[in-house]
């Protein structure tokens, strides 16, 4: 997961609302939204190499996503990021125990942001700083550096939902989210990873050969606790591959 935007407006008639994309490699097999049979109460994507998720939904109200962070160079991490969505779906810990409990061995993982809520409390943790937080209500955003980092894609999309929030509807947020727009070349951040690349990551939608976004998500919650998430996926070039809605 690369890129997330949220509004998190405790009390509000629709206290969450989240537009997300993933990007990863397209030979990495990958399962689409649905319900986990191995975990009740889970519905998510499922990384079929590691087992793990980027994104999901669990009981009570539980909700996490997470992205990666550009370090190149940096020596890989010893355990899957995706099990850190995935523990948290499945478990029992509250918002702050969960993000304590994983600020407290995140050197064991490849650099990380995760974001996790149960309804009544929205948190956040970057791996390479030394404390989680409690976020108060706002419109965030999330990509491969640390929270609301100005990158042009993060600035562009969650300028978008914020012009969206009065009429959320699923399909407007999924249009978002496929920008495939470029960003000049004097706004691109400087990560290590040359300008040709920064060009291609620059973009809301990565679309190419090899790499690029393989899920769209957007979730949306009411003050009732009830979920609407909608997932589409995406094959080389940006292929469409299909589309899932879940009402929980």
């Amino acid at each position: 997961m690369c890129l997330i935007v949220f509004a998190w407006r405790p009390g509000h008639a629709l206290p969450l609302i989240v537009a997300a994309n993933r990007d990863e490699f397209y030979a990495r097999p990958t399962q689409a939204l649905a319900a986990w049979d191995d975990a009740p109460g889970v519905y998510a994507g499922r990384d079929l190499e590691a087992g793990g998720t980027w994104l999901g939904l669990g009981p009570g109200g539980r909700f996490a996503a997470l992205t990666n962070i550009r370090e190149p160079g940096q020596a890989l991490g010893s355990r899957s990021r995706g099990e850190l969505v995935a523990a948290y779906l499945r478990g029992a810990l509250g918002v702050e125990a969960y993000l304590d409990q994983v600020a407290s061995h995140s050197a064991q993982y490849s650099g990380f942001n995760l974001l996790v809520g149960d309804g009544e409390q929205l948190g956040f943790v970057h791996a390479r700083e030394a404390a989680p937080r409690l976020l108060e209500a706002g419109v965030y955003g999330l990509s491969n550096a640390g929270l609301d980092t100005p990158w042009p894609k993060l600035l562009k999309t969650r300028a978008g939902l914020q012009q969206l929030l009065d009429d959320p509807q699923p399909q407007r947020l999924l249009g978002l989210l496929g920008d495939a727009q470029p960003a000049p070349d004097a706004q691109l951040p400087e990560t290590g990873v040359g300008l040709a690349t920064e060009r291609l990551l620059s973009s809301a939608f990565i679309a190419s050969q090899n790499y690029g976004t393989r899920a769209s998500t957007v979730l949306i919650v009411d003050k009732q606790g009830r979920r609407r998430m909608v997932e589409r996926s995406f094959g080389p070039f940006g292929g469409h591959l299909g589309e899932v809605e879940l009402l929980v």
